[in-house]
């Protein structure tokens, strides 16, 4: 007998979107969601953030006042990483292997946290596809330590690990460990705090500058100002809003080629969905950023099963 007929939901996916935006093969971008926080401290929770993303971004308008309807080159959104017990070392191995094996098929790999230990293996991916590559940070906290709760690959120890592949940027930092604050006073890195970055006037060429041709984004919720992102497992006072954070991401989009970023630390509070909103929005901009030198953006209508 034929099952019966009823209309259906959208699809759990990136944006909801259906098949003719979200098949792989005419998918230009690739979402990977990574539900992952081992090595969390204070706060877990970051584990449910892809998920929230997901949910948030199938309830998302398509069209973005600032890059259009970024859906229309594609956006294919794969099954979530499994996470595995080996340790931390043993998943970054793992995030390496999915982000190459995006980037072997020619797409645009946007990874959803999880935590920030995930970076690392991205990065690693994207090096060897793109040599040249540097990273920017967005985040509160500095990640510079050499080793923390006996291991060198918990998420406060990333950009130290980062660092070690290839040059790094970091903006919105202002929470140091001693530790950090000595290695940083030997070996400086460009690294801008809120106070700092505001004394730019928005006049990022410092900024800039210490970026190459080819840049990966990583994006550490917590790097926002608690006001508007209290869903993180360590939240800082004192962050950037929400227009400097992608007022500076156009400014590198436009300098630079992003090849690349993950949005990572997102830890849901339950009854609150703005932050989840929130990262969804900072997802799709992103993708936007990234792919406009490909595709011109023109107004259209939405790509839904449901409109």
């Amino acid at each position: 007998m034929k099952p019966p007929s009823w209309p259906t939901g959208m699809p759990h996916n990136f944006g909801g979107l259906g098949e003719e935006f979200a098949g792989l093969e005419r998918s230009r971008a690739v979402v990977l969601p990574v539900p992952y926080d081992f090595t969390t401290t204070y706060q877990s929770g970051a584990r449910s953030g892809p998920q929230a993303i997901l949910t948030a971004s199938r309830h998302m308008e398509l069209w973005d006042e600032e890059v259009g309807a970024p859906y229309r080159s594609g956006i294919h959104t794969l099954p979530e990483l499994e996470p595995t017990a080996e340790g931390p070392a043993a998943m970054v191995a793992r995030v390496e292997a999915a982000t190459a094996w995006i980037l072997e098929r020619g797409k645009l790999p946007a990874i959803l946290g999880g935590e920030h230990s995930i970076t690392a293996g991205a990065v690693r991916a994207v090096a060897v596809r793109h040599p040249g590559v540097s990273v920017l940070q967005i985040d509160a906290h500095g990640d510079m330590r050499d080793s923390f709760l006996d291991s060198p690959h918990s998420h406060a120890c990333v950009m130290r690990r980062v660092r070690e592949i290839v040059p790094a940027v970091s903006v919105g930092i202002r929470s140091l460990s001693e530790e950090e604050a000595e290695y940083l006073d030997r070996h400086p890195v460009p690294m801008w705090s809120t106070r700092r970055f505001r004394a730019l006037g928005r006049r990022w060429e410092p900024i800039l500058a210490a970026l190459t041709s080819e840049v990966f984004v990583t994006f550490d919720v917590d790097g926002l100002d608690p006001s508007i992102m209290p869903a993180t497992g360590t939240p800082e006072p004192g962050g950037l809003d929400w227009y400097e954070a992608v007022d500076l991401l156009r400014a590198v989009a436009e300098r630079s080629r992003i090849v690349g970023f993950d949005v990572v630390e997102l830890a849901p509070l339950p009854g609150q969905v703005a932050p989840d909103f929130l990262a969804a929005r900072l997802v799709y901009r992103l993708l936007g950023l990234a792919l406009a030198r490909d595709a011109a953006q023109a107004p259209v209508a939405s790509g839904r099963l449901d409109r």
